[in-house]
């Protein structure tokens, strides 16, 4: 017998939002299968007002309640039968996050969650995390958001620790991320990671797939520390126009590309790390299994 139920997840990060609708396969004696059905991303850079003006602007407000409108009529439309919506650094940080969850929830009638790094760190390891993982190595994951960034380390299968700090992109391109951000980060790595041999790094964030995606390499090969990095080096030589133009990237990708470029470079040599895999995974994915398997 074969079963077909429908989620959604709505993932409100620093720089764009995102509904993720998809199709959970049931079948007698076969794992479960999670095939994604919709994703629908809207720019909306709520971590421009948080992280520098405290508040989501006014402007945004509105953007914000017809987009959760629109994911609403789009769940209806796809027959969507559980959603959850949870929103992430930029929500944290502003102080009118939790009104403007209530203006939501009433003209759109979405419920949010605002929810911390740790929890963010969690639903994310829910995702198809551990079909990437090998018992026999251990990995540091790397999930690069506008507002945050999530790392996580991985010894013999199991999720060993992991932290949040507050360093994302949307804050490295407004310059609101002090060197102590970064000390403490190099600090943190480094002492995480000594009593490995060989660290792996696995990253996950918009930025990181794109860059993925312009090495046209296979879903199971590695990036290498000296592509990223030329990658760097090449990306700051372009203007931003150049890099909408040549290289085929959103408005809002544009820019915060090269942050989220140095974040993964940083950690690869902090950790000692020579291989960088990208895996499709992400918060949304997250929130889906989460849900399925009732861990939210």
């Amino acid at each position: 017998m074969i079963t077909i139920k429908k989620y959604a997840a709505i993932d409100i990060g620093s720089n764009a939002m995102r509904l993720l609708i998809t199709n959970i396969v049931e079948q007698d004696g076969k794992e479960t299968q999670f095939n994604k059905s919709a994703l629908i991303r809207v720019p909306i850079r709520l971590g421009q007002d948080a992280f520098t003006s405290g508040i989501i602007s006014e402007e945004n407000k509105i953007r914000m309640v017809d987009a959760m409108e629109a994911f609403r009529l789009l769940m209806k439309v796809y027959k969507v039968e559980r959603y959850k919506a949870c929103a992430t650094s930029a929500m944290r940080d502003s102080k009118n996050g939790l009104e403007i969850t209530q203006i939501i929830k009433e003209k759109a009638t979405i419920d949010i969650e605002i929810i911390d790094g740790k929890t963010e760190a969690a639903i994310i390891a829910s995702s198809d995390l551990h079909t990437f993982i090998a018992s026999d190595r251990t990995y540091l994951y790397v999930d690069v958001g506008g507002g945050s960034t999530e790392f996580s380390l991985f010894s013999e299968g199991k999720m060993v620790t992991s932290k949040s700090f507050r360093n994302g992109t949307v804050r490295l391109i407004n310059d609101m991320v002090p060197d102590s951000t970064w000390s403490e980060i190099e600090s943190w790595i480094k002492e995480t990671c000594a009593p490995y041999d060989e660290i792996i790094l696995i990253g996950s964030g918009g930025n990181i797939n794109k860059l993925f995606k312009l090495s046209g390499k296979l879903q199971d090969k590695p990036l290498s520390y000296l592509y990223l990095n030329s990658q760097y080096q090449y990306l700051n030589s372009l203007t931003y126009e150049q890099r909408i133009a040549e290289l085929g990237l959103n408005t809002d990708r544009a820019d915060v590309i090269i942050p989220a470029t140095r974040i993964y470079l940083n950690a690869m040599k902090w950790s000692g790390a020579r291989q960088l895999f990208v895996p499709k995974i992400g918060l949304s994915d997250g929130i889906v299994k989460a849900m399925y398997y009732g861990k939210i």
